[in-house]
C-alpha cells in the first residue's frame, strides 16, 4: 500500500478563491493518486461555507473535514491568512466524514453517537480525527464516554474569543458549536507524540469556588486578584485586551493521582466580574499551581514531541505529520513565528509535509498499556504522523 500526500497553501481576499487555490496546488501534489480525505485548515476570518465551496468545486465526492484557527502552520512555518489543504490517498485509504451539530449542548450524547456509528461498521476503524469547537462544548466529557478501543485524537477548532465563534467543517456541513470527525480505515500507521513547556513556578492556589466552565475564586478571592497580586495590573484591567485573553499563557496546574505530570487548564479569558472561563472545569478544592513557559521550553517540547510521533510510529516511514498546537504557543513564540515547525524540523526533516493550526485544547488516544479513554488537553503541541508500514 502507497500512502501518498499533496499540501496546498494559498492567500487571497475570497475564502472561496484561496480555497479553490489551496486545494489546486494539494491536488496537483498528489501524482494521480486520488484523495480519500482531505483536511481543510482556515482563518477564523475567513467565513467556512465559502472556503468549502472552493475546495469543494475541485473534489467530487471526496470527504472533507476542518476547522477554523488563528493561524495555519506549513513546513513553511507560520501564516496568518492563508488557506491550507492537505490530501491523503492510497490504494487502501478509506475516510468517511460525520457531523454532530449538538456537540456543544450534548456532548455525552454525541459521544453516544459516535458510539453507535462505530457499531455499524463491519471494517475496524483505525483511527477516528475530530476537530470540535473550542469556545463551546465539554470536550473532556465527551473524551471520558468513550471507550479504551476507541482511537481518538484531534483538536479543539479556535477562533474569535471576543466573539465567541470558531467552526468546524465535515463534508459540506459547516457552523460553530459542533464537532466533525473522520473514521480513517486501511494499512497505515499513526504515530501520536505531545508535549507542552510549560512548568510550575512555585504559586500554590486553592479552588474554592468554580461552577462549570468558570473558575470564580482562588483561596477565597476573585482569580482575577490572584493573577493581579502576582504581575502586578489592578484586578479590573484583566477583564479587558489585551490581558484578558493573555491570561492563556499563564495556565494552572494540578496533580493526578496516576501520573508525575500536573494537568494543565488554561483560561479562554477573564470576564467581566474577574472569574476565569476555562474550556474544561476545575473542581472546588483543587490545589492548583501557577505554570510559566519560555521559547526554549516550547521548543525543546516540539522536539519531544516529534521524537515521541516517530517512535510510535513503529518503524513506519512518515508520509505526512498533522500539527495541532495550543494556541498559547502563538503567544509566546510572537518573536519568532513559526520557531515550532523548526524545531519539529530538527527531528523529521525539511522534506516531511506538515499542516496544521493553532487550537484551543488537543484530544490524544489512550496511553499505552493504559485502561483510560483518549484525554483532552490543553497547552500542548500534538503531532500527529501517518505512515506507511
Amino acid at each position: 500500500m502507497s500512502l501518498t500526500v499533496g499540501i496546498g497553501i494559498a492567500h487571497a481576499l475570497d475564502a472561496r478563491e484561496a480555497g479553490m487555490q489551496a486545494t489546486h496546488q494539494a491536488l496537483n501534489r498528489m501524482e494521480n493518486v486520488s484523495p480519500g480525505l482531505a483536511i481543510i485548515i482556515s482563518p477564523h476570518r475567513f467565513d467556512a461555507q465559502m472556503v468549502v465551496g472552493g475546495v469543494a468545486s475541485l473534489l467530487s465526492n471526496v470527504p472533507l473535514i476542518g476547522f477554523s484557527t488563528s493561524a495555519t502552520l506549513t513546513g513553511q512555518g507560520q501564516k496568518s491568512h492563508a488557506v491550507v489543504v492537505a490530501l491523503l490517498g492510497g490504494d487502501d485509504f478509506q475516510a468517511e466524514t460525520h457531523w454532530f451539530s449538538s456537540y456543544s449542548q450534548a456532548s455525552v450524547e454525541t459521544a453516544a453517537r459516535v458510539r453507535q456509528l462505530l457499531s455499524y461498521e463491519h471494517r475496524p476503524t483505525q483511527s477516528i480525527l475530530t476537530f470540535a469547537d473550542g469556545l463551546n462544548g465539554n470536550a473532556e466529557e465527551f473524551c471520558q464516554e468513550l471507550t479504551a478501543e476507541i482511537p481518538l485524537l484531534g483538536a479543539l477548532s479556535a477562533g474569535d474569543p471576543q466573539n465567541n465563534s470558531s467552526y468546524q467543517i465535515a463534508g459540506a456541513q459547516t457552523g460553530s458549536g459542533g464537532m466533525a470527525t473522520a473514521f480513517l480505515r486501511g494499512n497505515f500507521k499513526v504515530g501520536v507524540g505531545y508535549r507542552h513547556g510549560w512548568n510550575p513556578v512555585g504559586n500554590h492556589f486553592r479552588v474554592t469556588r468554580s461552577r462549570g466552565f468558570w473558575l470564580r475564586t482562588l483561596d477565597g478571592h476573585p482569580a482575577s486578584e490572584a493573577y493581579a497580586s502576582l504581575f502586578g495590573h489592578p484586578p479590573r484591567e484583566w477583564a479587558f485586551p489585551p490581558l484578558n485573553y493573555m491570561t492563556r499563557i499563564y495556565p494552572l496546574g494540578y496533580e493526578q493521582a496516576d501520573s508525575t505530570e500536573l494537568v494543565v487548564r488554561s483560561p479562554l479569558r477573564v470576564e467581566a466580574d474577574g472569574s476565569f472561563r476555562l474550556n474544561a472545569p476545575l473542581r472546588d478544592g483543587a490545589d492548583v499551581y501557577l505554570m510559566l513557559a519560555s521559547p526554549s521550553a516550547c521548543e525543546a517540547a516540539a522536539r519531544e514531541a516529534a521524537q515521541q510521533a516517530v517512535l510510535a510510529l513503529e518503524g513506519a516511514k512518515p508520509i505526512f505529520g498533522l500539527v495541532l498546537v495550543d494556541s498559547a504557543w502563538q503567544m509566546i513564540l510572537q518573536a519568532r513565528p513559526g520557531a515550532e515547525i523548526r524545531a519539529l524540523q530538527e527531528i523529521l526533516g525539511t522534506e516531511l509535509p506538515l499542516a496544521g493550526g493553532y487550537t484551543l485544547g488537543q484530544i490524544v488516544p489512550p496511553r499505552p498499556g493504559q485502561n483510560e479513554s483518549s484525554r483532552f488537553l490543553n497547552q500542548h503541541m500534538l503531532v500527529i504522523l501517518f505512515g506507511e508500514p
